[in-house]
């Protein structure tokens, strides 16, 4: 049998657990934060080049795909994008009020 350990009265564990606290305070979490994006609400001469010579080419053209390619705001996008196929130059596919889907406008209208 191992030694008999030898036990604590009431008054030493009560001291004990008055003196223990209960350590430092839990810090709250700041978050996890994301880097605030700096899209341009005007057009470059460069992203207006871009505009006509990429935007056309991609097969799926919408809103959100231009501010990130372009860096440019949603405003701003969406306006040109309604330039673009008034040009004849994009075709669209879905225009709702949430969300605007265009293609490129291949040669011959095969619908």
């Amino acid at each position: 049998m191992p030694p008999k350990v030898q036990q604590k009265s009431k008054e030493q564990k009560m001291a004990a657990a008055m003196a223990g606290g209960k350590g430092k305070k839990k810090k709250w979490s700041k978050g996890k934060s994301r880097d605030k994006v700096d899209n341009k609400v005007l057009m470059s001469k460069e992203q207006w080049d871009r505009l006509h010579s990429e935007v056309p080419k991609m097969k799926l053209i919408t809103v959100s795909a231009v501010v990130e390619k372009l860096k440019l705001s949603g405003g701003l996008a969406r306006r040109s994008l309604r330039l673009l196929a008034e040009e004849g130059k994009i075709r669209p596919v879905l225009l709702s009020r949430a969300q605007q889907i265009y293609t490129r406008s291949v040669g011959g209208e095969d619908e």
